[in-house]
Order: structure tokens, then sequence, then C-alpha cells
């Protein structure tokens, strides 16, 4: 496999609560919800880094076109770390994260590894990392 990840893709159960959550309260851009013609197809795409978008889909849409079965959500079961160059920049959008009604799991503190980092929950409960970690500092 030649790695060429272009879409990071989170499940939701209600898509509307969850593009407010990511433009509004976080402040990411976005157009909206796109595709509601189709039956499975209505979905959010967020424009992240360069090559990268972050999608929200609802959780029975992915049900219905996999064919798996709707199984409980697992908190930890994945992490998504947003790396900021600067330390400080991790308390901005801890605060920013708790203003749009995420669920702050963890204050951001120093960590065992020698970074800063602080973790939050958006309101289907994806974990998000909020990191400086000056060993891996973000191109701009």
């Amino acid at each position: 496999m030649n790695p060429s990840i272009s879409v990071i893709t989170l499940t939701v159960e209600n898509l509307q609560r969850s593009l407010n959550f990511y433009r509004e309260g976080l402040g990411l851009k976005t157009d909206g919800i796109v595709g509601e013609k189709y039956e499975i197809g209505a979905a959010v795409f967020i424009p992240m880094q360069p090559g990268l978008q972050l999608a929200l889909w609802p959780r029975s849409s992915l049900a219905k076109d996999t064919g798996l079965p709707l199984t409980a959500h697992c908190a930890t079961q994945t992490l998504i770390s947003h790396n900021v160059r600067v330390k400080e920049t991790v308390d901005d959008v801890m605060q920013q994260a708790r203003i749009a009604g995420a669920n702050i799991v963890k204050e951001a503190q120093d960590t065992f590894w020698g970074g800063y980092a602080g973790y939050f929950q958006d309101p289907d409960q994806h974990l998000w990392e909020i990191v400086f970690n000056p060993k891996l500092l973000p191109q701009d």
C-alpha cells in the first residue's frame, strides 16, 4: 500500500449538531451539509491541511452503506491529535472547545514525554488531543 490518506471520517449521530460544533464552535471552515439529495449521502467536509479533509457522516449512513450493524461507541478507540506550533495555543484551543460545548476530558498540562497536551470530546464523544509536541511541529 502506498499511503495517501485524504479523508478522515467521523461518524455522528446528528449531522447538524456536529456541523454547528465544528463550524461555529471551533471555527473550522466548511460549505456545510452536502449530498442531502442521496439517501445516505448527507455529509460535511472540512478542509484541514492541504490534501486532507475531515468528513462528518451519520453513523446510520455508514452502517447502511457497509452492511455492518450499529454498535456502541468506544471513546478510546480513536484519537485525533491536533499538534500546534506554540505551547500556549493548546490552552487557547481547549478554551475554544470548552465554549463550543466540548466535554473536557483532561485539562492541558505538561506530559510525561516533554510536551504539553489536553483532551476533549466532541458532541459524539470523539476524542481530540490538543498537543504541543516540540519534536513533531506542524509545517506552516
